[in-house]
C-alpha cells in the first residue's frame, strides 16, 4: 500500500460520494473521511480513524450534519472491549472491529484478514456503527473467499440474509461494493 492516497466512492443505491484520505506510517495508519448523501433527506459525515500497522481499528470519530443538526460519536478500542463516547459497553466486549454503515472502508478490516484460497471464510463480530441513528450496535459478519480479488460478504447479525459481492484491490480496499459503492478516479484536468 501507498504512504498516502485518496480514494473515491459513489454510491449505486442513491446519490452520494466519499473522499477518504489514507496514510500509512511507521506509527500506524490514519485515515479521514467526507461522505455527502442525499440518503434520508440528505447528510454529510465526516469519520477519522485511528489503526495500527496490523489493521486493528483503534477509534473511529464520526460526526453528522442533516436537517436535524449536528451528532458526533466516539467509538475507542479498550482492551478487548470498546467505549462510546467514553462509556464503556459490555455488549460490544470481543467485537473484532468497526463497522460504520456508509462506507465501504471498514470492510478492509476483515478483508484483510480473510484467508487467500477459494472457498475459505472468515467471521467476525463488529461493533456496528449506524450512520442513520449515529447509534453502534454489536452485529456478526462473515466474508467468503471466491478468488483473487473477489469476495462475498454475508451479514449473520443486524441485517440477517443480506449478501454482496465485493471486488477489492491488492490491498484489500473495496473496488465494487455489489448494490452499493463503486471506486471511481477524480477527473484530471
Amino acid at each position: 500500500m501507498s504512504v498516502s492516497s485518496v480514494l473515491f466512492w459513489r454510491r449505486t443505491d442513491v446519490e452520494g460520494l466519499e473522499r477518504l484520505a489514507l496514510s500509512v506510517t511507521s506509527e500506524g495508519i490514519t485515515a479521514t473521511s467526507k461522505v455527502i448523501c442525499l440518503e434520508a433527506g440528505g447528510f454529510c459525515l465526516e469519520h477519522r480513524w485511528r489503526i495500527d500497522r496490523a489493521w486493528h481499528a483503534q477509534s473511529a470519530d464520526v460526526e453528522r450534519w442533516n436537517a436535524q443538526g449536528h451528532t458526533d460519536l466516539r467509538l475507542e478500542r479498550d482492551g478487548t472491549a470498546w467505549r462510546v463516547n467514553g462509556v464503556l459497553r459490555s455488549d460490544l466486549e470481543g467485537a473484532d472491529e468497526p463497522d460504520l454503515s456508509v462506507t465501504p472502508f471498514c470492510n478492509t478490516f476483515a478483508i484483510l484478514r480473510t484467508p487467500a484460497a477459494a472457498g475459505e471464510s472468515f467471521s467476525l463480530d463488529t461493533a456496528f456503527i449506524d450512520a442513520a441513528t449515529m447509534t453502534v450496535s454489536r452485529s456478526r459478519q462473515r466474508y467468503d473467499r471466491l478468488g483473487q480479488g473477489r469476495l462475498r460478504y454475508v451479514d449473520l447479525g443486524l441485517l440477517r440474509g443480506f449478501e454482496a459481492e465485493l471486488v477489492v484491490d491488492d490491498d484489500g480496499l473495496v473496488v465494487r461494493y455489489e448494490s452499493l459503492f463503486e471506486r471511481v478516479a477524480p477527473a484530471m484536468s
